[in-house]
């Protein structure tokens, strides 16, 4: 705790650069992975076979798109890009893909959980495509996308960490000075601080699920009783 209280302005900055760069690619990696998730989802419902099979094959891409290690993801990225070593760009690019990898199924399972009765109730009632999509399938599979979008989130945090060992400033330095210096206190103050920040963006996802799908608190709530 004093070494902490010590050096909490170092901690700090390392928090926020832990902050921005993995709140960036999980919105980044969601806002990518809607519209083609959405489009794999359409896909699957088009009369042509061959337009069904690129539906798969797009979900069975992203899936392969997280079996990349990410060290080397990280280190092959500064050459891809053409940045600097050390510029966090070129870690916040590859955290994008593997957020994207992620959610591209999420979202996929999410709109295959919309029961298609609903839909066809929706559509009899006189609702345009778009009203569809906006008032009825995209609240309705809110939810599954949360989850998956909470998975995301720890994902991201973590994997941030080994952008360290590339140079990159965040909370993973903690790991790697404690580790050359030989000095525990370091090393468990970035595991702390590494939960602790995870656990931070799980709880904003759940309060901003709550604030923007009410209906699901009082589901769940129905359903527990």
């Amino acid at each position: 705790m004093n070494w902490a209280l010590t050096n909490y302005e170092r901690l700090l900055d390392l928090v926020w650069q832990h902050t921005w760069i993995s709140g960036s690619a999980i919105a980044l990696g969601f806002a990518l992975a809607l519209p083609v998730g959405w489009a794999a989802y359409a896909m699957k419902s088009s009369p042509h076979g061959a337009v069904r099979q690129l539906s798969g094959v797009t979900v069975s891409l992203s899936s392969v798109l997280y079996t990349i290690p990410s060290l080397p993801l990280f280190v092959i990225m500064p050459t891809i890009l053409g940045l600097g070593w050390l510029n966090p760009i070129n870690v916040l690019i590859a955290l994008v893909i593997y957020a994207f990898a992620i959610m591209v199924r999420g979202v996929v399972d999410a709109l295959n959980a919309v029961p298609p009765s609903v839909l066809d109730s929706a559509a009899a009632c006189g609702f345009s495509r778009g009203q569809r999509a906006i008032s009825v399938t995209l609240p309705l599979a809110g939810p599954v996308m949360l989850a998956a979008l909470r998975v995301v989130s720890v994902s991201t945090v973590s994997l941030l960490s080994i952008g360290a060992l590339v140079g990159v400033s965040n909370l993973g330095s903690l790991f790697t000075n404690g580790f050359n210096r030989n000095f525990p206190t370091e090393i468990l103050t970035g595991v702390v601080l590494t939960v602790a920040l995870a656990l931070v963006f799980d709880l904003l996802l759940v309060a901003a699920g709550r604030l923007l799908m009410p209906w699901n608190s009082v589901v769940s709530a129905g359903g527990s009783a």
